[in-house]
């Protein structure tokens, strides 16, 4: 028998979870568009140094601020033109989808762990212990995440790892907030109660028993969250306290570009476009992920 199918007790084969999920995610388009965007930027990053026409830092005197392609004086040298100091756009664009992508990955990956191990913690322990937590998340919450995230590098000082860390500290709350209200929904259960009672230990009933059945909507958040770290990382980079000269990230490009925005419009349209469509296919896939790991929004 496939794996991909399991058979009912009547005997007719069912589609198995992987076959269920994705007839669920393929129904909304803009998915299955986000996904395959996704798919490209990921490729276009792993095999930069290939794809890419030239080094992210080689510079070209004669071409300073070419036009793109299609433009008088443009060339096929340079498709999407060059910058201020004679660097190719395109091949900056692509060698920084992978800043990109690492940036959302390990702001995710820090604060999605840190959160889930808080809201285990505050959703077991209940009274002062469980108080504590979230007044302290309500209070993180209760500022503006940029200028969270700008105080914080200022403290730790400008770079790409600090930015990280300031971003992902940002949007612990939602974590902590979202894997407690599913801890407290969860251990109410028959199932949590008999692992209670055949002697399962605290760490088991957090980490085997509960956390597996809190992983969906933990997982739409993290979709969700990877594309507004690149976004707020891009942003940090833009203000000059993310990723610094010549660090081909997206938001530092379009910080290098501000003073030619009316001389030369594609130093600072391009990695725009570069980060607008990257954010909406994240957004997209994540709108796909919910429709198809949240049980009230399918249809039988």
């Amino acid at each position: 028998m496939p794996a991909e199918l399991t058979e009912a007790a009547d005997g007719i084969k069912q589609p198995g979870p992987l076959l269920e999920f994705w007839h669920y995610f393929r129904e909304n388009r803009g998915s299955v568009a986000g996904l395959v965007v996704i798919c490209i930027v990921v490729l276009a990053a792993i095999l930069a140094d290939l794809i890419a026409p030239y080094g992210p830092a080689e510079q070209f005197r004669e071409h300073f601020l070419a036009p793109p392609v299609w433009m008088e004086g443009g060339s096929w040298q340079f498709v999407l033109g060059t910058d201020a100091v004679g660097r190719d756009i395109l091949s900056r664009i692509i060698h920084g989808s992978r800043f990109s992508l690492v940036i959302g990955l390990i702001v995710v990956s820090l604060s999605l762990a840190a959160g889930v191990v808080i809201g285990l913690v505050a959703g077991f322990f209940r009274g002062w212990t469980e108080t504590m937590i979230m007044r302290l998340m309500d209070i993180i919450l209760a500022m503006p995440s940029l200028l969270l995230a700008i105080v914080i590098v200022a403290i730790l000082g400008p770079g790409l790892v600090n930015a990280m860390i300031a971003v992902a500290i940002t949007y612990l709350p939602h974590y902590v907030r979202l894997t407690r209200a599913s801890v407290i929904a969860e251990t109410s259960r028959d199932y949590v109660v008999a692992s209670r009672v055949a002697g399962a230990g605290l760490g088991r009933l957090m980490f085997v028993t509960v956390l597996p059945n809190c992983m969906a909507p933990l997982i739409v958040q993290a979709t969700l969250g990877f594309s507004n770290a690149i976004l707020d990382a891009a942003a940090l980079g833009f203000l000059g306290l993310g990723a610094q000269p010549p660090t081909p990230e997206w938001g530092t490009m379009l910080a290098d570009a501000r003073e030619f925005v009316l001389r030369a419009w594609w130093v600072v349209t391009f990695p725009g476009l570069a980060i607008l469509i990257t954010v909406l296919a994240f957004n997209l896939m994540g709108d796909g992920l919910r429709d198809a790991l949240d049980p009230k929004l399918k249809r039988s």
